[in-house]
């Protein structure tokens, strides 16, 4: 899990839609990118100005598809005419 703590509404708004619609989220803190569903969104009562806590479980990079063929079997159409 992943955590990241913020104070811009804007930003807090966006995961906490994509939290209710159940879309991945992606944030930028420092040079590391995390991509993944948020789990919570919990605001600190006690600091001025206010505060969230995001947690984010990532998600595992897609591997790249193989491929079936290496090239197509089908003949073009014109070569059925030579």
């Amino acid at each position: 899990m992943f955590t990241y703590e913020t104070e811009d509404q804007k930003e807090v708004r966006r995961f906490r839609i994509a939290q209710f619609n159940g879309r991945m989220a992606t944030v930028k803190a420092g040079e590391s990118t995390v991509t993944g569903f948020v789990r919570s969104v919990l605001e600190q009562d006690s600091t001025l100005p206010p505060r969230w806590i995001i947690t984010i479980i990532p998600n595992a990079p897609k591997e790249e598809p193989k491929a079936l063929r290496p090239n197509s079997r089908v003949r073009p159409f014109a070569e059925d005419y030579f």
